[in-house]
């Protein structure tokens, strides 16, 4: 049986996090457990995940790469989900990630989309088409494969464990989720579900300056990755062709499948 691990890593969201763990209280297939990875916030975030009965674990280093990597490190469940504090799940999200990866034994991680909730109302989904597909198109021509959004997603944990050594958790200035997604490689299969939604903010898009940020962090991530497994590379895995076979990447043998959990 699949039981699924919630992680939410959480930097002063108290708010946020609050209606979060509202919303997991309501699913249809509760979760193992949720997992708080309280980033040395300053506000009552790990309090609020107290009160809701989620398990608090600290990470004093400050990023979102450190602390969604001490989460999947605590977690138990054989399937480790990630949600930011800001995600608003549906009522069946859960439910859709144990159907997924009880339907797809080869699948490593799935990921899922959203709508930006406090945006225009008629601008909330057209943002949503805009962003998220932009990001996982140009993220799949970039590298080969699907890659991952930390607001909607979840990975088998034994395939977390062999990519835990690899990630670059050290560096708060990349996007851990694409980040994880890179090192487990196009041998490691990532399944996109348009109906694994949740409700997400628009903040980290406001502004000339978020945009920047995000860009950069995007073409960082990218580069460490590239250095590693350049994207023909990865696209020969993709197509079945012969690739160099590389023992500092999660998939060396692509050939292989996941455990189950």
């Amino acid at each position: 049986m699949t039981e699924v691990s919630v992680v939410i890593p959480v930097r002063d969201d108290a708010e946020h996090l609050r209606r979060c763990l509202a919303a997991l209280a309501q699913q249809t297939v509760p979760p193992l457990e949720v997992v708080v990875v309280d980033n040395a916030s300053t506000d009552d975030s790990a309090g609020v995940a107290l009160a809701h009965g989620a398990r608090v674990v600290t990470e004093l280093a400050v990023g979102i790469p450190a602390a969604a990597a001490t989460g999947y490190d605590a977690a138990l469940g054989s399937v480790i989900a990630r949600l930011d504090a800001d995600s608003l799940p549906a009522p069946d999200w859960v439910e859709r990630i144990v159907d997924t990866f009880g339907r797809r034994p080869g699948t490593v991680a799935v990921t899922g989309t959203g709508v930006f909730r406090d945006a225009p109302p008629v601008l909330r989904q057209v943002l949503a088409v805009g962003y998220l597909g932009a990001y996982y198109v140009l993220g799949l021509a970039a590298t080969g494969h699907h890659v991952l959004w930390g607001s909607s997603m979840a990975v088998r944990s034994e395939a977390w464990r062999r990519a835990s050594g690899k990630v670059h958790r050290e560096d708060p200035e990349l996007h851990d989720d694409m980040d994880l997604a890179l090192v487990l490689g196009p041998g490691a299969h990532v399944h996109l579900d348009p109906w694994l939604r949740v409700e997400v903010s628009v903040r980290s898009l406001v502004g000339v300056r978020q945009l920047r940020r995000r860009l950069f962090r995007a073409f960082r991530t990218l580069r460490l990755n590239w250095a590693e497994a350049p994207p023909w590379e990865r696209w020969a895995v993709t197509l079945g062709r012969p690739a160099p076979t590389r023992t500092g990447t999660a998939y060396s043998d692509p050939r292989s499948t996941p455990e189950e959990g």
